[in-house]
């Protein structure tokens, strides 16, 4: 099974991202690969949400897993896949990654919120950015669960600093990483642009979840 993992922060009001087309439809990719995907909404709604999300993402591999059977599904055979604000969610997984998840991929996703730590922070402020900064836990903890980045080249700038400042130290610690890069891509080009890098890059992905959730390794 895949767990996709959506960004935010999103407003409360805001249509859950179960009902998202976007989200629909990679559950039907998902299936066409011979898989199961999973969608959930979590609780990030604001900057400071992110603990609440985590809680909401590990609730909802808990019954994923607990309910393995009924759902037709490995309870050892497990993808996390995030998107966009939901980056910074990665984390728990290149720190200390559970041996049923058998890979990472993330999507036009912030993985370093080292960058945007405010002047006037306190010490609880800085210590809770990098514990949710997937780039702070790297080199040397991705040693045995691989991870896949797709990078929009037309993203916001700190969007890219950040995934920049991720391969970097994944590279320093000679870690199992693949990134594909989308040059003419702008954040979200899985959904606003429809040309042939963003099929590649959506076929390449789930071409790369398949393989490590079929092998028995």
């Amino acid at each position: 099974a895949v767990l996709f993992i959506h960004g935010g922060p999103i407003p409360r009001e805001m249509t859950p991202p179960t009902q998202w087309g976007a989200f629909i439809s990679y559950g039907e990719l998902a299936a066409a690969y011979g898989l199961a995907g999973v969608v959930f909404n979590h609780r990030l709604h604001a900057l400071t949400d992110y603990p609440i999300a985590q809680d909401d993402i590990e609730a909802a591999i808990e019954y994923v897993r607990k309910n393995a059977d009924d759902l037709g599904i490995s309870d050892d055979r497990l993808a996390v896949w995030v998107f966009s604000g939901g980056g910074p969610l990665l984390a728990r997984f290149v720190r200390d990654c559970p041996a049923f998840v058998r890979c990472l991929a993330a999507f036009y996703a912030i993985l370093d919120l080292r960058h945007v730590i405010p002047p006037n922070a306190d010490a609880a402020q800085v210590a809770g950015m990098e514990l949710f900064s997937p780039a702070a836990h790297v080199p040397g903890s991705l040693t045995r669960v691989p991870l896949l980045l797709a990078r929009a080249g037309l993203d916001a700038p700190a969007v890219n600093d950040s995934i920049d400042s991720f391969v970097r130290a994944a590279l320093s610690g000679n870690t199992m990483i693949e990134c594909l890069n989308h040059p003419a891509g702008h954040h979200a080009f899985d959904l606003l642009d429809d040309d042939d890098r963003s099929r590649e890059i959506i076929k390449r992905a789930m071409e790369f979840v398949q393989s490590h959730l079929s092998t028995d390794s």
